[in-house]
């Protein structure tokens, strides 16, 4: 069989480190994941003017995350946290892939920012700083090793996020200081950490349109990569 064609959202970085001029950038990890589960891995560079080239060469889109924030003026908020940090090109390119997927129902998963600019695209808002807004909230950015769990997540019993990793509970990794605040219409939430912090949400009218706050590409909990299968199998 033909191995479907998975886009997947890079990040960019300005001169220095890796190069004197601006760069793309990826952990391994995202690609290998879809690989194993049987797809293609395409990078998308950040052209906005070609998202609907991409989207007609593609069969499913993945949404990475990134150290920046979605711009708060996209979901309504009046003001600005002074912890939140932009990138304007790569929010303008992941807008435009991900309504055009969205309006073609590729499916579509969404992780860590990913999963926040969805759930933006579909209507909701966002918390721009998880420890103003949840009192004795969890360390969502972990002190621990990327590698490891950093909590848990109770996975919602009936979602397609159940029915994908058969099971009530996961431990996850936490690499994030914004999360879900409240969904778009018909958007249900599949997933919450023991804090009540949003961790994961879908849309059950599509054929697949799944985001998790955590980075189920590191394969930590058994059904981090019972994920990656079914959105493959879904493209």
């Amino acid at each position: 069989m033909t191995r479907p064609v998975i886009g997947i959202t890079v990040d960019w970085e300005p001169p220095g480190g890796y190069s004197k001029l601006p760069w793309y950038a990826l952990r391994e990890n995202y690609c290998g994941a879809v690989a194993r589960a049987g797809g293609l891995p395409l990078l998308l560079p950040h052209e906005p003017g070609l998202a609907d080239d991409y989207l007609g060469r593609i069969d499913g889109l993945l949404v990475t995350g990134g150290a920046f924030d979605v711009d708060p003026s996209l979901f309504g908020a009046q003001s600005r946290h002074a912890s939140v940090t932009t990138k304007d090109r790569r929010t303008a390119f992941e807008l435009a892939i991900l309504k055009g997927a969205i309006t073609r129902d590729l499916p579509v998963f969404g992780i860590c920012g990913g999963e926040q600019l969805l759930n933006v695209v579909l209507g909701g808002t966002l918390i721009q700083h998880i420890p103003d807004e949840i009192p004795g909230a969890l360390a969502h950015e972990q002190p621990n090793p990327r590698t490891e769990p950093g909590h848990v997540v109770s996975v919602v019993a009936g979602t397609l996020l159940h029915r994908i990793t058969q099971t009530g509970e996961m431990a996850v990794n936490s690499a994030h200081h914004q999360a879900v605040k409240e969904t778009g219409p018909g958007i249900v939430v599949n997933a919450r950490a023991p804090d009540g912090v949003i961790e994961g949400i879908e849309d059950p009218s599509r054929r697949f349109c799944l985001g998790v706050e955590w980075h189920p590409e590191y394969a930590i909990d058994p059904g981090d990569e019972r994920l990656f299968a079914a959105f493959v199998a879904a493209a």
